[in-house]
């Protein structure tokens, strides 16, 4: 048995296929070993092993909501469907504790012939909920779905939309102690989705255990505390969200051939998959406490450089044939800042040094949130326009110009160079962390102030 603190134990999984290359290659695997022993012959197999995954071993307590993250046929989908117990594992084992509601396609149980409404009984039956608990709850699954008259209809009939709505209200309907969601959510229209999303963190606020899969880094670092990344069947990293996803990234830019050193590095920063880190912030950097040196006699608050306040996350990606050096912030008449006030104007700057020639070429800044959104960006030469050539041995010094229109708050900066056929020459990632320090009261209540005012109230 293990701790009362986790929710799902995951010790030493592997899952193997066997591989046939031909149709009559099955049939004699199914017959030949067992006439090789009647006669003492050593069995032969007539089939190729393929593991999807390999000694994978982790834990997730109770209330964690994890992420996992990794290139198309990394194991992802075959991990959390062993979770669920829809197929069983090749070696080491998996126990959970508490009722779990599988997302891992839509629909799977239902019977097309159907209706709507027997869907729901047979499919919550299904999923452990008793016909006096569905009796319950069923208002609250047709309101979710919101499919109108077609509850009394056969799925046959329904839209893929519908059936994801009517699929998905039902799997949530069973208040799980562990939600194990793979991309499913990728379906069904953009209400929708906020509202899945809507439901998805109230279960995590009510203390729900959470298993996600997304390709989508941005929902991982939002919605996830610990991420495991994922690779070739291997568990390669276990940790911070954007780090796994820095590194999820970082091994799709790559050719195949060029990942082995990227592999090792990542596994050094590895953290065991059986510690279950605390909840904390990603660095040091907090808002509270926002340093106030910069006011002078007259109380003036004027932008301003700590020394101590960098980066903690900073990560960069090979360079290949131009490389990005010396990035900042700075104010319009060129003083090193990180901490800037809202309204005033200010440049992103760095020098791209070119090591060989380079064509069609494109410089990026990212202004992103600390967790992982994407702000505001430039490219230049504009999307549409003709990259430029770059000479070897140039240095170029690069300003991105722009006003702060963000609130009080930690946000940090990348920059990138790329090619003619989209191919990375160079990116680093969080490369500046700055803070919008608060100057006057403002009226904005999100992170970009776009200047409402109240102007008037109709009675």
């Amino acid at each position: 048995m293990f701790s009362e603190d986790i929710a799902i134990q995951v010790d030493n999984l592997g899952k193997c296929y066997e591989i046939y290359e031909r149709p009559q290659d099955r049939l004699r695997q199914s017959i030949m070993p067992k006439l090789h022993a009647l006669v003492g012959r050593a069995p032969k197999a007539y089939y190729r092993e393929f593991w999807a995954l390999k000694d994978v071993s982790f834990e997730v307590g109770r209330g964690e909501t994890i992420g996992i993250i990794g290139r198309n046929g990394s194991g992802k989908s075959t991990l959390l469907q062993i979770i669920c117990g829809t197929l069983a594992p090749t070696t080491g084992r998996v126990e959970t504790r508490g009722r779990v509601a599988a997302l891992l396609e839509l629909g799977a149980g239902f019977n097309p012939e159907f209706t709507g409404r027997e869907n729901v009984y047979m499919n919550a039956t299904v999923l452990g909920l008793q016909h006096e608990e569905i009796d319950a709850r069923f208002d609250d699954i047709a309101a979710f779905a919101d499919i109108g008259d077609f509850i009394e209809q056969p799925v046959k009939h329904y839209s893929s939309g519908m059936y994801a709505r009517l699929a998905f209200a039902v799997a949530i309907s069973v208040d799980p102690d562990i939600l194990v969601v793979d991309e499913a959510l990728s379906v069904g229209d953009e209400p929708f989705q906020r509202k899945c999303f809507a439901r998805i963190n109230k279960i995590k606020s009510d203390g729900g255990t959470i298993l996600f899969v997304s390709h989508s880094g941005g929902t991982i670092i939002n919605l996830c505390d610990r991420a495991i990344l994922l690779n070739r069947g291997e568990r390669l990293f276990t940790g911070v969200p954007k780090r796994a996803v820095f590194f999820s990234q970082k091994l799709g830019n790559l050719p195949t051939p060029a990942t082995t050193h990227l592999i090792e590095e990542i596994r050094r920063e590895d953290v065991d998959g059986y510690t279950l880190l605390p909840n904390k912030p990603e660095s040091a950097i907090t808002d509270a406490n926002i340093d106030v040196r910069s006011k002078t006699a007259d109380h003036e608050i004027k932008p301003f450089l700590d020394a101590s306040f960098v980066s903690e996350t900073f990560s960069a990606y090979k360079a290949v044939g131009a490389r990005i050096e010396q990035p900042s912030l700075c104010t319009s008449s060129g003083e090193k800042v990180n901490h800037i006030l809202q309204g005033g104007n200010y440049k992103l700057t760095c020098t791209a040094h070119f090591e060989e020639d380079c064509y069609g070429v494109r410089f990026f800044a990212l202004i992103r949130t600390t967790a992982g959104v994407d702000l505001a960006g430039c490219a230049h030469p504009l999307q549409g326009e003709p990259g430029i050539d770059v000479a070897a041995g140039t240095i170029l010094n690069l300003d991105f110009e722009f006003t702060c229109l963000l609130t009080p708050a930690t946000y940090f900066c990348n920059f990138a160079i790329q090619g003619i056929d989209g191919s990375l020459h160079h990116r680093i990632v969080d490369a500046i962390v700055f803070r919008v320090i608060p100057d006057e009261p403002s009226a904005a209540t999100a992170l970009v102030d776009l200047g409402f005012q109240l102007r008037t109230i109709q009675l």
